[in-house]
């Protein structure tokens, strides 16, 4: 069952109720019947609403090893899965009945809802730790796809490969001389493997280059047994950088959700606001659309409070960038001056972007409203910015998902780039190339829907949506008809905003 509801419809109910309605070993007579249910989700941070919300209590949830730390003395700041039990050989911790990993996956093995990220979800698919269960509910399922192209994508550098610079990358033109080197580095590491395993206690480097080769083996076994010379040179792309780095991606990504994913379960709902299409979605998916139902919850939060007002400064593209940011620099700061008494939020897209922004704002003197982030602090800046009590404004990159600014924790917020796929990424031009526009502009219709409702989350929250990038406009235009009907009500009445002067002065991007 696919479900499609709006942003802060309050899913996460939803996927309780369905999750409630599996199979119960008492209900059945049948020992090889699935029982129980999973619920999982892409979102980490949509994991940790469900683990502080009382009414979902009985969730039972695990993580990955390293979200736990050691419980043994002098270890305590040690991750799980960097402790000696996974570095000694042969050792039997007489704590792991207390260790935090442990316990959390023995109570969601054996628990009535077990609850995990998607992420932990595939990477349990080969292991007999989990049993088939009857109900599988998948929340913020739209990220179902990115996660299948991830999966399947081959990353053969010196990040993912130990012995890198022990290699001798050859120039890859073909697939075929792809899966050559990856034939070549199973060998390699299946020799690197053993001497490791003679060994009686790994030093820490050597259990992170053994994690790192079991990742690397996982993924390229997957290459070398579903490749099929002649037939799948179509399925694949390749590039390959500079340093010799090779990527390979599978341009059907959906046949990694069967082993992953569909053989996990009887009874599948998939929930997301951002669905949008019933048989594209299945066919990303490999599901046949007649094996499922389609059902769209309409919106309760009414449309005057979750307006969209049309700032557009001009294009983002590459061309018009140098151009249009600088206006939309001094754009931010009026509609700072307008919203001068609540906090706000920028998506800005990419951090170049992030960074001349905050630059204009600075220098037109709104500067002492900005947070940031950079890569490494992102989770803790934005944490402290949702904790604060001020009116600050936070300059956000990659935030157009799972974040729930309720009430006073934002007001406002301004969309500073439509967010296009990547044309450059080989895999996005294949599809392109393929004549696959009505994908294009549907996945960045997809980002657009779930990044305008962070800051409603409630019937009675309020709070303005500023579109600054006019190619907004053309991903509004030309993907309308496969919007929800509640999100089409509030393009249509998206209006021009009467936003203050500021004092005369040239933003500036150097």
């Amino acid at each position: 069952m696919l479900i499609q509801a709006p942003t802060g419809s309050g899913k996460s109910l939803l996927a309780r109720a369905i999750a409630g309605c599996a199979n119960t070993r008492e209900e059945t007579d049948d020992s090889d019947t699935p029982v129980d249910a999973f619920y999982t989700t892409p979102q980490v941070s949509q994991l940790d609403d469900v683990e502080e919300d009382d009414l979902l209590e009985d969730f039972n949830i695990v993580r990955g090893k390293n979200n736990y730390n050691c419980i043994l003395p002098g270890h305590t700041d040690v991750p799980v899965g960097e402790a000696k039990c996974v570095r000694e050989s042969g050792y039997d911790c007489a704590s792991k009945q207390n260790c935090p990993y442990y316990v959390d996956r023995a109570a969601a093995v054996d628990g009535r809802i077990a609850a995990m990220t998607l992420a932990y979800f595939m990477q349990t698919a080969s292991s007999e730790l989990f049993d088939e269960r009857d109900v599988v509910v998948i929340d913020e399922a739209h990220g179902l796809v990115k996660w299948a192209e991830m999966y399947g994508t081959i990353s053969l550098s010196p990040r993912t490969v130990p012995m890198w610079d022990d290699l001798s990358v050859p120039d890859i033109d073909t697939v075929q001389e792809a899966v050559n080197v990856c034939s070549s580095l199973h060998s390699r590491t299946t020799r690197r493997l053993n001497a490791l395993s003679d060994k009686h206690e790994l030093t820490g480097a050597e259990t992170a280059e053994r994690e790192q080769i079991y990742r690397l083996r996982g993924n390229i076994s997957w290459l070398i047994d579903d490749y099929e010379p002649n037939a799948d040179e179509q399925e694949w792309v390749v590039d390959q950088a500079d340093n010799g780095a090779i990527t390979i991606k599978p341009l059907n990504p959906q046949r990694y959700l069967k082993h992953t994913i569909w053989d996990r379960g009887e009874k599948f709902a998939l929930l997301s606001a951002t669905i949008l299409n019933k048989d594209a979605f299945c066919r990303q998916m490999g599901i046949d659309p007649a094996d499922a139902a389609f059902v769209q919850v309409p919106h309760t939060f009414p449309v005057e409070n979750r307006p969209l007002y049309d700032v557009t400064c001009g294009e983002m593209t590459k061309e018009a960038k140098p151009e249009t940011l600088p206006e939309i620099g001094r754009t931010i700061a009026q509609v700072m001056k307008r919203h001068r008494n609540s906090k706000g939020i920028i998506h800005c897209h990419s951090y170049e972007i992030q960074r001349k922004l905050v630059k204009c704002v600075n220098d037109l003197g709104f500067g002492e409203r900005v947070r940031k982030h950079t890569s490494d602090n992102r989770d803790q800046a934005f944490t402290d910015w949702k904790q604060s009590t001020g009116t600050d404004v936070f300059f956000s990159v990659k935030m157009e998902e799972a974040l729930d600014l309720e009430g006073d924790l934002a007001r406002w917020q301004v969309l500073c780039k439509a967010p296009y796929l990547n044309a450059g990424d080989s895999r996005v031009n294949a599809r392109l190339e393929d004549g696959q526009w009505n994908w294009y502009f549907r996945r960045a219709l997809q980002t657009l829907i779930q990044a305008c409702g962070r800051i409603i989350r409630t019937p009675d929250d309020e709070g303005a949506t500023y579109i600054a990038d006019s190619s907004i406009l053309d991903v509004f235009e030309k993907s309308k008809h496969e919007m929800p009907p509640w999100f089409e009500e509030q393009v249509d009445r998206c209006s021009e905003a009467d936003l203050p002067e500021i004092e005369a002065g040239a933003a500036s991007l150097d």
